[in-house]
C-alpha cells in the first residue's frame, strides 16, 4: 500500500509493555486507540505481541466497525513447518504467561513440543537501540543454545522488537533451525482489510508519548531510514 496515510503511535513514556501487569497494558492501549481512532485513522495495528495478548479485544469491543489486526506469536506456521516436531516461541514476559499464548499452542500446535523462552530485556534493548556488543550477543546465545541442542528447529519470534536481532539470531541458528516472524503476514491482513484506508498521499505521521526526537532518530538505526523520507512533519508528542 504505498499510497497509504500511516501514523505511528510509539507509547514511549511507557515501553516496554513486556514486564507490565495486564490492567496497565489495556489502559494503555485503550488510550492510543482512542487517539489515533480521534486523528481519524480508519484501521488499526497493534503492532505487539504483549499488547495483542492483553488487550486486542478491549480495541475490538470499542471499535467493532473498525479492521483492527492484531500481532501473535507465529505458532501455527512453525508448528506446520517442523520437520523434528519441536519448536520454541522467544517472547516477553507477559507473552510467555499468557493465555492467549497457550491458547496458540494449544490449537495450532498439537503433537508438537513448544518451549517458551522468556526473553528479559531484550526489548529494552531495542528500544534504546543497543543491538549488538559481546555481552548481549552471549546473552542470546545463552538463551538460544539449548533449544537448539533440545532439537527445535523453528525459532519463533514472539515480538516484535525482535526482528531487530536478526542479526545475531541468524548466523546463531544457521543450518540448524529458521527463525519465524509473522511480519509480511501481519502486511498480507492489512492490506486484505484495508480497503479506503490503503488510499491517501503516501504520508506518514510520527507520535510518541515521551522523548519524541527519538522516534526519528530510531529509523535509519533499525534500517527503516527511507520510511523518514514520508514524515510529513517532525515527530510529535502525545501525552495521553
Amino acid at each position: 500500500m504505498p499510497r497509504a496515510d500511516l501514523a505511528y503511535f510509539a507509547d514511549t513514556a511507557h515501553v516496554p509493555y513486556g514486564n507490565k501487569p495486564d490492567a496497565f497494558i489495556r489502559g494503555r492501549v485503550a488510550a492510543v486507540g482512542e487517539h489515533l481512532v480521534a486523528q481519524g485513522c480508519a484501521m488499526l495495528v497493534v503492532a505487539c505481541n504483549t499488547a495483542t495478548a492483553a488487550a486486542v479485544g478491549v480495541l475490538r469491543e470499542k471499535y467493532p466497525q473498525l479492521p483492527i489486526v492484531g500481532v501473535e506469536p507465529g505458532v501455527k506456521p512453525a508448528a506446520l513447518a517442523s520437520q523434528s516436531r519441536r519448536i520454541a516461541v522467544l517472547a516477553t514476559e507477559s507473552t510467555a504467561k499468557s493465555e492467549r499464548l497457550a491458547r496458540l499452542i494449544a490449537d495450532h500446535a498439537q503433537g508438537v513440543a513448544v518451549h517458551v523462552e522468556p526473553c528479559p530485556g531484550w526489548a529494552t534493548r531495542v528500544e534504546t537501540l543497543h543491538l549488538d556488543g559481546p555481552d548481549f550477543a552471549a546473552e542470546i546465545a545463552t538463551r538460544v543454545e539449548p533449544l537448539l541442542a533440545a532439537g527445535a528447529d523453528r525459532i519463533v519470534l514472539g515480538c516484535t522488537h525482535y526482528s531487530f536481532l536478526t542479526p545475531i539470531l541468524t548466523p546463531l541458528v544457521a543450518g540448524r533451525a529458521e527463525l519465524v516472524d509473522v511480519a509480511d503476514a501481519v502486511a498480507r491482513q492489512c492490506l486484505r482489510l484495508a480497503g479506503p484506508a490503503g488510499e491517501g498521499h503516501a504520508q506518514l505521521q510520527l507520535l510518541a508519548s515521551a522523548q519524541p526526537e527519538r522516534l526519528h532518530a530510531a529509523l535509519p538505526a533499525l534500517g527503516l531510514g527511507w520510511l523518514a523520507e514520508r514524515a510529513s512533519a517532525p515527530t510529535h508528542l502525545a501525552r495521553l
